[in-house]
């Protein structure tokens, strides 16, 4: 296991060995984000020189969401089992040579392979990664600095990642497959000298193997059902058997872990109320807005007729609100807490999302469009690095990797299951004679939809906000006047959960 670095926390200041191991950590995450957008961008360029069908072509972004979602739970595990540090450096590797062969291959099977084994390296660098982090700063003002700098790379990944697109694919685009791997490169190459050394866990009472398979098979089918759902048709037998053999596998999984003396994951974190509201916040979080982005480019680029670089620009004020407060958040968290914090992001988010309800054929972005998408970024900066805290916390070093890959699996299955529900309604109110009022028309369903997601969100959120007054109450009432000011009763219970 690794522990804090010395004379950090104590003295209040980074040393630049620190700066330079969230650096690299960072730029893996942001990477993540930058290759999930950048390749929406450059499909149509893409289907047009390899001749793929609209079919194929939707598999070089579920290809990677497959890999990605599908292993996660066994990359958080292993990261923990195999060390940290080890895993993260060979998932970098894999990551920068599928970069590299992504943007040399002539033919789509051979994308999206690459895609494919992008996503698979991601699913271990990004809960390795986050498990390096809540590991080397230490739990509390220190830790939601750095968690609150890491989330923030995402956003601006992403953000970046559009206008990079855009600019790119007028080029090539298979410039934007191998913007990655230089990158990839120049982080593993300075992570070898600055990642804290992690040992493997030693009592780890064996390798689940059963568990990893019957896990592995479990999230890789339900990613790909979801993903194929809308083509398929959600009533279709198909869909349902292959739900049906999903929660068997998942029925399987529980049993073997309750059994497993070195469980994949422990199913007694999963007592604490606080680690749940993370994760369903987690999906309700990610899902509601990939559905509004993907409703949204729709609308820009569809309807409205703008360049995909001018629909990055209007996307862009998102990114740059949650890139300018990254160091910010972490000082809100330590006198707030992530339960309001949560909750406000989430608030700020149906807001956001109603009032995007107003556009017509002929908005006035300031107006209209602006208010939206700052709300939006709000949102985002608030949420995300809150989750992320709010999940690791009081969390053992060597379970790290697991509660990691948890999170991580939450984000990308809610991302997958809430955009195709909404594309499934999108689709269900598409008009026979699609006139753009008509198109628009069927748009606002799946915005309703998002909303709905993004309010189920909050609602999660706000039972943990009525349960620690309750038990605040509980305090008072009892006269324990050594509890005011430490954990409330139902922290400490759950703090307790979590490890037993």
């Amino acid at each position: 296991m690794t522990s804090p670095l010395p004379n950090t926390a104590s003295e209040g200041r980074w040393t630049p060995r620190l700066w330079g191991t969230l650096l690299v950590l960072c730029a893996a995450m942001f990477l993540d984000a930058l290759d999930v957008s950048m390749v929406g961008v450059a499909l149509p360029s893409i289907g047009s020189d390899l001749h793929l069908t609209t079919s194929t072509l939707q598999w070089v972004v579920s290809g990677y969401i497959l890999g990605y979602g599908g292993l996660l739970l066994l990359g958080g595990r292993t990261a923990d089992l195999l060390g940290r540090r080890q895993v993260f450096l060979v998932a970098l590797g894999v990551f920068a040579v599928a970069s590299l062969l992504g943007g040399l291959v002539d033919s789509g099977p051979l994308l999206i392979a690459s895609r494919f084994i992008k996503g698979l390296s991601a699913a271990f660098t990004a809960p390795a990664g986050l498990s390096i982090i809540t590991t080397t700063f230490a739990e509390g003002p220190l830790r939601n600095r750095a968690l609150s700098i890491y989330t923030t790379c995402a956003a601006t990944g992403f953000s970046m990642g559009l206008v990079l697109s855009g600019l790119l694919t007028e080029a090539s685009w298979r410039l934007t497959m191998l913007l990655p791997a230089p990158i990839a490169l120049i982080a593993l190459l300075a992570g070898l000298k600055l990642l804290p050394r992690s040992e493997r866990e030693k009592d780890h009472n064996g390798y689940d193997i059963p568990g990893a398979v019957i896990g592995t098979a479990s999230m890789l089918l339900l990613v790909f059902t979801v993903v194929e759902a809308p083509q398929a048709g959600w009533a279709s037998a198909r869909t349902l058997l292959s739900f049906l053999a999903v929660a068997v596998l998942l029925t399987a999984f529980v049993t073997v872990e309750r059994r497993s003396a070195g469980p994949l994951i422990r199913l007694g974190v999963l007592r604490s109320g606080t680690q749940i509201r993370a994760q369903l916040g987690a999906m309700a979080f990610f899902g509601s807005y990939v559905g509004f982005q993907f409703l949204v480019t729709l609308y820009m680029q569809s309807l409205l007729g703008w360049s995909a670089l001018h629909t990055a620009l209007a996307f862009l004020p998102a990114g740059a609100l949650v890139a300018v407060s990254s160091t910010k958040v972490g000082a809100i968290v330590d006198r707030f807490g992530t339960q309001r914090l949560i909750a406000v992001g989430f608030a700020f988010m149906v807001v956001g999302y109603a009032l995007f309800l107003r556009v017509g054929l002929d908005p006035v972005y300031a107006a209209v469009i602006l208010p939206s998408m700052l709300l939006i970024g709000a949102a985002c900066a608030l949420v995300f690095p809150s989750l992320n805290i709010q999940a690791t916390s009081g969390v053992e070093d060597h379970e790290q990797g697991m509660v990691s890959g948890l999170l991580n699996t939450s984000v990308q299955v809610g991302g997958a299951l809430f955009l195709a529900v909404v594309t499934a309604v999108v689709t269900a109110h598409t008009p026979a004679h699609p006139t753009p009022q008509a198109v628009l028309d069927s748009y606002r369903p799946g915005l309703i939809v998002v909303t709905g997601i993004a309010l189920a969100g909050l609602l999660v959120t706000l039972t943990g906000l009525r349960a620690r007054r309750s038990q605040r109450s509980l305090v008072v009432a009892g006269s324990l006047p050594q509890e005011v000011g430490a954990l409330s009763q139902e922290a400490h219970a759950e703090h307790v959960a979590v490890r037993d």
